[in-house]
């Protein structure tokens, strides 16, 4: 059985995500869940600018998250 879709349930995620981001200088901020399921995200720090952060974000954070909630569609990063 999959965890209810809300914010204190994916914070709670993103902080074991947290420190591996923290060690290069980068950080994550949850923004919004959407009605269809896509999770608002944004990245800071190092993260904000690193060339490699679409795949921190597809193989890194969207797929631990997707793994604890399958009902999410995608995660998105926004500004």
């Amino acid at each position: 059985m999959s965890k209810e879709l809300n914010s204190e349930n994916i914070e709670t995620v993103l902080s074991k995500i947290r420190p591996h981001l923290q060690v290069d200088g980068g950080d994550i901020e949850l923004v919004s869940i959407e009605d269809d399921n896509t999770v608002n995200v944004r990245l800071l720090g190092a993260c904000n600018t690193c060339p490699l952060s679409l795949i921190t974000l597809r193989a890194g954070i969207e797929r631990t998250l997707m793994i604890e909630f399958p009902q999410i569609v995608r995660i998105e990063s926004v500004a």
